[in-house]
């Protein structure tokens, strides 16, 4: 970029900050206290979304332990019965 680029720059800046000075519709302390009050109202919305992500993460968690469970307990019983079977072949075998 050449010199006259960033003097367009500058010169762009400065305007747009004059303008905006002259333009806005409240005082500063006005202007800085709603700043305030948006930035926190982003706040807590970030802090209730985290709240109900870590939720739905918990109860995700709990279907997926049940699920395991519940599949535990289906392979325990195929393994009871097949050892049952093979006691019974065993037993009747000559």
């Amino acid at each position: 970029m050449s010199t006259s680029d960033f003097a367009y720059f500058g010169l762009g800046a400065a305007v747009g900050a004059a303008a905006a000075i002259l333009l806005a519709p409240r005082p500063g302390s006005e202007t800085r206290q709603y700043l305030r009050s948006k930035a926190g109202d982003g706040t807590d919305y970030l802090a209730a979304r985290a709240s109900d992500l870590q939720d739905a993460a918990a109860q995700a968690i709990k279907r997926g332990k049940k699920a395991v469970q519940h599949q535990s307990e289906n392979l325990s019983a195929a393994m009871d019965a097949g050892v049952q079977s093979f006691r019974e072949v065993v037993q009747t075998a000559p």
